[in-house]
């Protein structure tokens, strides 16, 4: 989104509008470790297994598995990975001090239609020789999927080209829900939304249930198809998701919606929807 040629904006203004830290935009990343990423790989699989696992727990289970790995360097993989343990605690921190934190707005209330309640989260991505970072904006109604990015950094860039393309397509929802990460607490995200008149709502601490319905997207996504297949090239992985996204939305039945399409409840099309089509 940062235009080096712009001569109106510079840099360093761009970066302050998009929430992004100059540094970011300069740094060139280096390569991780082939060992490392096999080790993120399998923290990841674990992590989505029990995300109360914390360093501790984690380095645990690396060690009963044969590898030489002690609880700091688990703990530098999670802070790249952008995980952490998940348990009940006193909030005693904020995910940035100078990012507003909004309250729970979910608890008690039924969903019952399209574009009442949109989520969203980021996960992480591993790939052949490396890893990316995915977020989605998902209809918490239908568990359709409207948009999604991908990106090699963390920077809140991404998440909102997501929220603006969910937008643009689909209205804007009446009350949208996400962890306390930064990349959703930055100004330039909560701006998007309160420019559509949309309520923010945002997880407890530590409460992956709060978002619970991406949570299992994430689940369903990795096990049955990212951890199935080996993308060598952000642009593989993005044709990839491309396509699982639009069989998960289009095609794939969820129990829970009465065996519907998150497209068939989404649109209120008939069911099965082949024979809409």
């Amino acid at each position: 989104m940062i235009e080096s040629a712009n001569q109106q904006l510079s840099i360093s203004r761009q970066c302050k509008l998009l929430d992004v830290k100059r540094s970011s935009y300069y740094y060139s990343p280096k390569p991780i470790k082939p060992e490392d990423l096999e080790l993120m790989r399998i923290i990841d699989e674990l992590y989505l297994r029990d995300p109360s696992s914390g360093s501790r727990s984690l380095s645990r289970q690396l060690r009963r598995q044969g590898k030489k790995v002690n609880r700091k360097k688990v703990q530098r993989l999670m802070r790249l990975m952008g995980i952490e343990a998940v348990y009940p605690r006193p909030r005693t921190t904020r995910p940035h001090p100078q990012h507003k934190v909004y309250p729970y707005l979910l608890k008690n209330l039924t969903i019952e239609r399209p574009n009442q309640v949109w989520a969203t989260d980021i996960t992480y991505i591993p790939m052949a020789r490396g890893f990316m970072y995915l977020v989605a904006v998902m209809d918490w109604h239908s568990r359709k999927i409207l948009s999604w990015r991908v990106s090699n950094t963390m920077e809140p860039a991404f998440c909102i080209e997501a929220l603006e393309e969910a937008i643009d397509r689909y209205g804007a929802p009446e009350i949208f829900n996400t962890d306390q990460g930064s990349q959703f607490t930055s100004n330039a995200f909560t701006k998007v939304l309160k420019d559509n008149q949309v309520a923010i709502s945002m997880d407890g601490r530590g409460r992956c249930q709060d978002n619970i319905f991406v949570e299992r997207l994430w689940w369903t996504l990795k096990y049955q198809y990212i951890y199935l297949h080996s993308f060598d090239t952000g642009k593989a992985l993005r044709r990839g998701l491309a396509w699982w996204i639009q069989y998960y939305n289009q095609e794939r039945g969820h129990s829970s919606l009465d065996d519907k399409t998150p497209d068939e409840v989404y649109y209120g099309l008939p069911f099965p929807y082949a024979e809409a089509a």
